[in-house]
């Protein structure tokens, strides 16, 4: 049986090799492959998508249905998630994440219904939200002289998860079935919870007292009065519905209205999270040096560009060549996210980053079940030129306002 941490341990150690962070790298380690699984088998989803419809007789409507409650229920669960680090420990709730996320991957490769699926998938959401927010709050306290480093070189390791795990389930659920794809999982994850237990503080910040949503609802409002949060916040909800909507739905994309084959398609969706492994490390260590703006337009523009030549480009050289384009999107959330996880107050890193991040996922859950509607409806084009004009809202406000 291939083992799908196999291919993840040699590049995440290269990615941490002969870098100048400065901070204990066991943490970075820990921290990272406990990323590139909670969001890697994320994307095994849309890679399985084919499987699971012959299963369970989904139409693209459905899929979008599956995956938004996917992502949906993964932002709700940054809300407690970052209220746990707050109050038991940042590393104590990377532990949780893994071990809970063991458990409904068990129950994901288990199902023997769409509703045990859906509700499995579900599930798996919530664990692996709570991973969401804390690994943030415990890179920008372990390595605060160099957190775009640290958080973009995290985030590449994610990429690498999103690149490599899909293709991994992909040929073991072609040997064997689509459980082995997702059951496959179930021991990486014990072994990652085993790794940040061992690698991570319990706690990396001062012990914060409990407080309730509405009392952290109403510290966020003075936190958000004035300065620049505000403004990459809204940034950050444009890029929320762009990416959940295109990494839902691109290889399907590619087959159906571009007419290439399943193995060429997720080859460049691959690639997509592969050249994010390189641009997001590059966009941490450019944003610690020349800034947030610069950083940010640049990355932000450039995939924009790329996605709203898409849909009237063919062929397989132009599109690899936008998809690769497409790909600086991955340095905009190494901006966005870092600069709002280290701007506010130390009382809010967790519990309030937290929020604001349910809230920008929540509104970008509901982009895959808005494509999935239109491509059941013939307007496959129309709906990724509908992510684009989210996106091009999200750029003006930060030309306008940053």
């Amino acid at each position: 049986m291939v083992d799908p941490l196999r291919p993840v341990l040699p590049r995440l150690r290269a990615l941490i090799a002969d870098r100048g962070v400065d901070g204990p790298t066991p943490v970075l380690a820990a921290v990272a492959l406990g990323w590139a699984l909670s969001i890697g088998v994320r994307f095994v989803y849309p890679a399985l998508v084919p499987l699971l419809r012959a299963e369970f007789g989904f139409g693209l409507s459905a899929v979008g249905l599956l995956l938004s409650l996917l992502w949906g229920a993964y932002a709700a669960g940054h809300v407690p998630g970052g209220a746990l680090g707050d109050r038991l420990g940042e590393g104590r709730v990377l532990v949780v994440s893994a071990v809970v996320s063991t458990a409904a991957m068990a129950a994901v490769a288990g199902a023997t219904g769409s509703v045990v699926l859906f509700a499995a998938t579900v599930a798996f959401g919530l664990a692996t939200a709570l991973y969401g927010p804390t690994r943030f709050t415990v890179l920008t306290d372990l390595f605060p002289d160099d957190p775009g480093s640290a958080v973009g070189l995290t985030m590449a390791a994610g990429n690498v998860g999103n690149a490599v795990l899909p293709v991994a389930a992909t040929a073991l659920a072609a040997a064997l079935t689509w459980r082995a794809g997702f059951g496959a999982f179930v021991p990486c994850f014990g072994l990652a919870a085993l790794a940040l237990h061992v690698a991570v503080p319990s706690r990396t910040g001062a012990a914060t007292p409990a407080v309730g949503v509405g009392e952290t609802v109403g510290r966020l409002r003075v936190a958000l009065r004035g300065g620049a949060i505000p403004t990459v916040v809204a940034v950050q909800v444009s890029l929320s519905f762009l990416i959940q909507g295109f990494a839902s739905f691109y290889p399907a994309y590619l087959t159906t209205t571009k007419g290439l084959s399943p193995a060429v398609a997720a080859t460049l969706f691959g690639a997509f999270f592969a050249l994010g492994a390189v641009v997001q490390p590059a966009a941490g260590a450019l944003m610690d040096g020349v800034g947030v703006r610069p950083t940010l337009l640049g990355c932000f523009g450039t995939s924009l560009a790329a996605l709203w030549a898409l849909p009237f480009v063919d062929g397989l050289v132009p599109i690899a060549a936008l998809t690769a384009l497409f790909a600086t999107w991955n340095g905009t959330i190494v901006v966005t996210q870092t600069y709002i996880a280290d701007t506010l107050p130390a009382a809010l890193q967790g519990t309030g980053f937290g929020t604001l991040k349910a809230g920008w996922m929540l509104v970008g859950a509901t982009a895959p079940l808005v494509v999935g509607v239109m491509a059941d409806a013939g307007l496959f084009d129309e709906a990724f030129m509908l992510l684009g004009a989210v996106g091009g809202v999200g750029l003006a406000v930060a030309v306008l306002r940053l």
